[in-house]
């Protein structure tokens, strides 16, 4: 890595202290991290930003993602400043556009997103006019799954919703859902020419991300859209990661601002309004609607929430 030019401060102790003075206020609330060692590499600010990104509590893989895209940034602008936390796509490395193999595209906005556990909560929020839905059942028998997914197309039928189907992608084609959503580690476990079938057969393809390397390994898939989390804590799933918290998810949003965006984690209607001023265009939500005395009720006052908010302030790009 080339050393980035610096004009001032000009330490490595001094950059990283800008950046942290900078930015700390933002994400006082996550601890800080041990810093990753910084190799052979010569550039101060690389070795700065890694030092002042765990400091802000930004674990290694998204430290070191981080602070190669803050002395990327650096060369770009011809200087070092501290002020301004990378957010260019080109700085992380993210593929130019348009992509030479995207996924067929979906929505800019997906608007409210029910994530499902099976084929009759998916009809039955598809039927409250909830307009995108993802079957997300668990089951370790591959009949079930298969039924279970073809039964969820079906329930979509005559109404607008977008179905997509969690993890299970060769049923997802074989059934005729609109698209796929897929986790870190299933996307890692596919192959190439696997990823190429779903995107041959014409599905959309929805990745989750729980930070700046995963959502860096997301755009090299070129991705329908990418889902953001978890944002808040969740008693749903065991969490790899901490609560990502409205400020690293307007920071996010930002730099993934050429994607379709879903929030996901802990969200519900309180929330609403805070997560919707970071720039995301689409809040997933599960136990707000599956957990609710009156699902329908419920699913009504957050697609309302979301047009309210969507008037009032358009989300900012």
């Amino acid at each position: 890595m080339a050393e980035a030019h610096i004009t001032a401060p000009d330490t490595v102790q001094a950059m990283a202290d800008a950046i942290v003075q900078q930015h700390g206020a933002a994400y006082e609330a996550f601890p800080p991290q041990p810093a990753p060692a910084a190799g052979e590499s010569r550039d101060s600010v690389h070795r700065a930003a890694l030092q002042a990104c765990s400091q802000l509590g930004f674990i290694a893989h998204d430290a070191e993602t981080l602070a190669r895209a803050w002395a990327a940034q650096t060369r770009r602008l011809g200087g070092f400043d501290a002020a301004r936390w990378p957010d260019e796509p080109a700085d992380f490395g993210l593929q130019p556009r348009p992509h030479a193999q995207p996924f067929a595209a979906c929505p800019q906005d997906l608007g409210l997103y029910a994530v499902l556990p099976d084929a009759q909560w998916v009809g039955r929020m598809a039927r409250a006019g909830v307009p995108t839905v993802q079957l997300r059942y668990k089951s370790e028998d591959a009949d079930a799954i298969r039924r279970e997914v073809q039964a969820a197309v079906q329930a979509v039928r005559g109404t607008s919703a977008l179905l997509f189907i969690n993890d299970h992608w060769q049923e997802a084609i074989a059934a005729g859902a609109y698209g796929v959503h897929l986790g870190q580690e299933d996307l890692d476990a596919l192959q190439p020419a696997q990823l190429q079938a779903i995107r041959d057969a014409g599905l959309r393809l929805g990745v989750s991300t729980h930070g700046y390397a995963e959502m860096v390994r997301a755009d090299a898939a070129s991705p329908s859209y990418v889902a953001m989390g978890a944002v808040f804590p969740t008693t749903l799933k065991k969490m790899a990661t901490v609560p990502q918290g409205v400020a690293r998810l307007t920071a996010y949003a930002r730099l993934m601002r050429g994607y379709p965006q879903v929030a996901i984690g802990g969200i519900g209607l309180p929330q609403f309004a805070e997560v919707l001023a970071t720039g995301v265009g689409s809040i997933a939500v599960v136990r707000a609607l599956v957990n609710a005395p009156h699902p329908e009720a419920a699913a009504a006052e957050l697609m309302q929430a979301l047009r309210e908010r969507g008037q009032a302030q358009p989300p900012a790009r």
